[in-house]
């Protein structure tokens, strides 16, 4: 599959990258040379076999989950660069206004 170069250009903009056109024509390239490759992939017959989340026996690395008592918030703010009493102080999500200490 051969992807144009304006597919090329709309795949860079959605990743939010500025590519240069020589290396438009490189993406160009190794794109379509990734598609051609999954187009081979999709001719093996996969009838029953079954799906894999890992190719390794991997089991659960992770510790208990066991209770355990957390910092007093002094040690846990000591770093902040702003807070509010006892929490940290973030600016608002739909506000230009800084934080205020």
């Amino acid at each position: 599959m051969s992807l144009s170069l304006d597919q090329v250009r709309k795949v860079a903009r959605l990743a939010r990258l500025e590519l240069a056109e020589p290396d438009l024509v490189r993406m160009q390239s190794q794109l379509s040379a990734i598609l051609d490759y999954i187009d081979q992939l999709n001719e093996l017959d996969t009838e029953g076999v079954e799906p894999l989340a890992h190719p390794l026996p991997v089991q659960n690395v992770f510790r208990a989950d066991e209770p355990v008592p957390s910092l007093p918030p002094a040690e846990a703010l000591q770093n902040a660069p702003a807070k509010l009493g006892d929490y940290f102080a973030v600016p608002a999500v739909f506000s230009d206004e800084p934080v205020s200490h």
